[in-house]
């Protein structure tokens, strides 16, 4: 496969998460020639959440003076980007690959770079109009807590932290090296958030299909992917044999799919 110059992954992590257990796919990626990158998400970063001492973090705290943080958008101006997401940080990618930022948009300007393509593992694919939220949750008003959640004093208007995360998150892994990640965890606000960009239609996706998948079941996964083919997005789907953190624990195969995907969307 020929080699694309100036190419990079920026990584939309999932809720709960900082960018350390994206280290081992960035540190793969750069072993192929390919820039990576995982900016931490203002949703998920203790800091601006309000809990105090986020080494002793108390989650009962009034949300933030203003409300809590809203996921941004990311600038890496002058390359080409293929955003990658896992879990929830598929509606930040989505939402964050306006046309501006697009790389056949840039290029009939003139400039240098762009997004080329979007590509999700495990992640949520979210129809314009809905938020992860309005999506997720039954559509008569009842609330759901998933069994890898739990709420804590101002329930779902506050912060939610993870449930038994060796588990569900990282089921497919030592428990030793599970138990380590799970305990990197930290806190969300649920993400209420309507998506605006329809980026589906117009940047060729990726879908990597997580077979073994406890927070985001595989047929789940395939019913999102099928709701915006038969709007005529497309899709290429890949499945990896794992659970819900395959840049974990299928961190080869993951840089070798976005590779692979890549080679077939761009050509220099």
């Amino acid at each position: 496969m020929t080699k694309i110059r100036n190419l990079a992954v920026v990584i939309c992590h999932g809720s709960y998460q900082t960018p350390v257990p994206y280290e081992p796919l960035i540190q793969t990626l750069q072993s192929h020639g390919i820039d990576g990158y995982c900016p931490q998400r203002p949703t998920s970063d203790l800091s601006r959440l309000n809990v105090g001492d986020v080494n002793h973090p108390d989650f009962d705290r009034e949300p933030p003076a203003g409300g809590y943080p809203s996921d941004t958008g990311f600038n890496q101006d002058g390359k080409l980007v293929l955003i990658a997401a896992q879990s929830s940080g598929g509606w930040v990618a989505t939402q964050a690959a306006v046309p501006a930022l697009q790389a056949k948009p840039r290029q009939a300007e003139g400039k240098a770079g762009g997004i080329i393509g979007l590509f999700y593992m495990g992640a949520f694919v979210i129809p314009v109009g809905e938020s992860v939220t309005t999506f997720f949750q039954p559509k008569d008003g009842t609330f759901y807590t998933p069994p890898f959640l739990r709420f804590h004093k101002h329930g779902a208007t506050g912060l939610a932290t993870t449930v038994d995360g060796p588990r569900f998150l990282f089921n497919d892994m030592d428990p030793e090296d599970a138990e380590k990640w799970a305990a990197m965890l930290t806190a969300s606000p649920i993400m209420t958030e309507r998506l605006t960009n329809d980026a589906y239609l117009v940047l060729p996706c990726a879908y990597l299909v997580t077979e073994n998948d406890l927070c985001l079941a595989k047929e789940y996964q395939e019913g999102m992917i099928t709701l915006q083919s038969q709007r005529g997005a497309d899709f290429t789907v890949y499945h990896a044999p794992s659970g819900h953190s395959p840049h974990l624990s299928w961190t080869g195969g993951v840089a070798e799919k976005m590779e692979e995907f890549v080679g077939k969307i761009w050509n220099e």
